[in-house]
């Protein structure tokens, strides 16, 4: 089991210090200059690479319609004021003053500030999904493509220590062949009620569908460590399940404020936020609930009076599927499982095994596990954590600051080769998630041969 939280880790970093070409010199001793579009948790917990590490990156603007978030970006940063902005087209039309744009906006607000900062000549990372069509995912890579400009993609879990060890154990032949890939998302059950049910990846027409929203991520992760092996056909099934009408219990309401059984609901807002505030946690997710203030008691009541977290889960308009499953089978008899379930204890936690022809390896957070077939004996390999006490409360912690030291060398030094989640990989990894969405919407199994020339599903079409 590895887990994406990584919240007890409090020191530095230094597995990634990639900051220096061949010749072991920075190619610029200025710091690199990023624009943020998008401040919100994503794009603020890139910034704070920032903060650490002020003679390498300066945040010069931000783009955001919340004047709350982008003040507290501008006091964290030192942006000048005529370097913010309500939208990001005010940024595109000015002459080119920057290096690089971290993309952070909502899912389906990605293509269009992707594709014009690419033509501007600006470096990008851009949050994940690429997008939320596959149309849209390739006019992107072709955009940076074209302009000559380098593309990393916020799949942060590449960026993570037991990631990266367990693909260069594979590489390195430890296991054999690969054979088979066992691989488990459990979402979190509050975690579940909060972005999917209430919040802002509830609803397909207003962002995506689960499996792109959540699980992009964890088909980039097989499709990495299946390496060359192309993937030849995908089949999924998955539901919306539980949170509807026709489960309401029996005296619910449709506040939980206001609820006369709330307190025998797991899924009460009351406990999900207003008790974490009043414990003293005003982190995720009860920051999110109040975009335009800190988070207190009494914002937090307001927020769940009139906002969105403070609904009845069983009365939202939620569509997306709360349990998903994933086969794949890839070139050279490898196959693959993805499983992603709502309705778990734990939170991101995700679990993997991989089966090769001389052995086995499993994780657990911290380290890797490998069971040698020829020996029977166990060896554990231990990938480095650590990271800045900066990150290590964030939502990806080591990982997010991997990704943003990554892509900081790979714009100091001009050099894609650090990013390891680049354009073209990424891209076909997100054609695979829109076939599999495809087979679960159609009911049937879906040929990948020509995967590079698929189209999004259409969830109206049987």
């Amino acid at each position: 089991m590895f887990n994406c939280l990584f919240i007890e880790l409090n020191v530095v970093n230094t597995s990634f210090n990639l900051c220096y070409s061949s010749q072991g010199a920075r190619m610029t001793e200025s710091p690199v200059r990023v624009i943020v579009v998008g401040a919100g948790m994503r794009g603020e917990i890139y910034c704070n690479f920032a903060s650490m590490h002020p003679e390498r990156v300066k945040v010069v603007a931000v783009a955001d319609p919340r004047k709350f978030a982008c003040t507290k970006l501008q006091q964290q940063h030192k942006i000048v004021d005529e370097n913010i902005f309500e939208d990001w087209p005010g940024l595109v039309e000015r002459e080119k003053f920057a290096d690089a744009v971290l993309i952070c906006t909502p899912d389906s607000l990605h293509k269009e500030p992707a594709v014009a900062f690419a033509k501007k000549g600006y470096h990008i990372l851009l949050e994940k999904p690429m997008a939320t069509t596959a149309e849209d995912c390739r006019a992107i890579v072709k955009a940076c493509t074209e302009s000559g400009v380098m593309l990393s993609v916020g799949h942060v879990l590449r960026y993570d220590p037991v990631i990266h060890k367990i693909k260069e154990l594979i590489d390195a032949g430890v296991i054999g062949d690969v054979m088979h890939i066992q691989h488990f998302e459990p979402v979190g059950y509050y975690h579940f009620a909060h972005s999917y049910v209430r919040g802002n990846w509830r609803n397909e027409a207003e962002s995506s569908f689960a499996l792109l929203a959540k699980s992009c991520h964890d088909i980039d992760l097989i499709h990495h460590w299946a390496g060359a092996r192309r993937c030849l056909k995908v089949s999924s099934f998955g539901s919306v399940s539980h949170f509807g009408k026709e489960s309401k219990p029996k005296g619910a309401g449709n506040r939980c404020l206001d609820c006369s059984i709330e307190s025998t609901c797991p899924y009460s807002a009351c406990k999900i936020y207003l008790d974490r505030v009043k414990s003293g946690h005003t982190g995720w997710p009860v920051s999110v609930i109040c975009p335009s203030s800190f988070p207190d008691i009494e914002s937090v009541t307001e927020a769940l009076k009139t906002g969105p977290y403070g609904r009845c889960v069983y009365e939202c308009d939620n569509d997306v599927c709360s349990n998903q499953v994933v086969n794949m089978e890839f070139e050279g008899g490898l196959t693959a499982a993805f499983s992603m379930v709502a309705f778990t204890e734990e939170i991101c936690k995700r679990k993997t095994t991989i089966y090769g022809s001389k052995g086995e390896l499993s994780c657990d957070r911290h380290e890797v596990r490998v069971f040698d077939f020829l020996t029977q004996r166990s060896t554990k390999h231990t990938a480095n954590n650590n990271v800045p006490m900066a990150f290590s409360t964030s939502g990806h912690g080591v990982a997010d600051y991997n990704l943003m030291n990554a892509f900081i060398s790979a714009v100091e030094n001009n050099d894609p080769s650090l990013i390891r989640s680049g354009p073209e990989e990424t891209l076909l990894s997100h054609l695979l998630v829109f076939e599999a969405e495809r087979s679960r919407l159609e009911s049937r199994v879906v040929d990948c041969g020509d995967i590079g020339q698929s189209e999004t599903p259409d969830k109206h079409r049987h």
